[in-house]
């Protein structure tokens, strides 16, 4: 019985919310709030018009070149801070300075600096990734117990061999939950950007099809594309954490 309502529980609530948004729109009688038939209608649409899928690669590749950046950066970073403390009290104060500062806060600078086309928000999204991956790898290093590099060091395993070897693949469970808040926040911040600072993506897509005499089943079916997307993104790497290298100092 349990294994049934965990099978059938995800889908029973979706269909239960699509059944919700319908009624409400049917009550309320709106001329304008589209429902889900509009929103299937205007997707399929833009599909068939090869707009749809302009804007989710437009999306996804700016995504993926922003998000490699961060990994790129943050996580040797990350790593340095964490097994270094003079780096870590050198470099600390100013990404913990710089962190609470929302993305969205950057476009104007984004857009100043680099002007609107891709690279401004590839910037935003390696800078709202780059800092989830840094806190979260110093505290994966940090957290790595003394009773493996004891062990490794009375095997002769020292210097940059002990962090590759060791200090690494044991904090790669918190490094990978890092990666998965960034990607998270990097999502967000693509659409974002999308929307001022872009002409192409599902940010721009919304923004566009408010304006075109409010086509707000588009603007739904972009925010609908986005959660699906997001919640792909999300389930990868959901399925990278259970990995046999990355949880194995979990594995009961």
């Amino acid at each position: 019985m349990r294994s049934t309502l965990n099978r059938i529980g995800p889908y029973a609530v979706i269909a239960g919310f699509i059944t919700l948004w319908w009624a409400s729109v049917k009550i309320s009688g709106s001329p304008i709030f589209p429902g889900p038939l509009d929103v299937i209608r205007g997707s399929i649409a833009l599909a068939k018009e090869g707009v749809l899928l302009h804007h989710i690669f437009a999306s996804i590749m700016r995504v993926g070149v922003g998000y490699t950046l961060a990994i790129a950066l943050g996580i040797p970073l990350g790593v340095a801070m964490g097994w270094y403390p003079g780096v870590y009290r050198a470099i600390n104060p100013v990404i913990q300075m710089l962190r609470p500062i929302s993305p969205i806060a950057w476009i104007p600078l984004s857009i100043l600096w680099f002007g609107v086309g891709n690279t401004s928000p590839i910037f935003l999204i390696t800078l709202s990734s780059f800092f989830p991956m840094v806190v979260g790898t110093v505290a994966g290093v940090h957290a790595v117990e003394r009773q493996y590099i004891r062990a490794a060091e009375n095997f002769g395993i020292t210097g940059m061999r002990l962090l590759r070897q060791v200090v690494i693949p044991a904090a790669m469970a918190q490094i990978v939950t890092g990666m998965r808040i960034g990607l998270g926040i990097a999502w967000l911040v693509v659409v974002a950007a999308e929307m001022v600072a872009i002409n192409s993506g599902l940010g721009y897509m919304i923004i566009d099809a408010r304006n075109a005499g409010n086509r707000y089943d588009l603007v739904v079916a972009g925010m609908v594309f986005i959660g699906l997307i997001g919640f792909l993104l999300d389930f990868v790497m959901r399925r990278l954490e259970r990995v046999d290298e990355v949880r194995w100092r979990y594995v009961r």
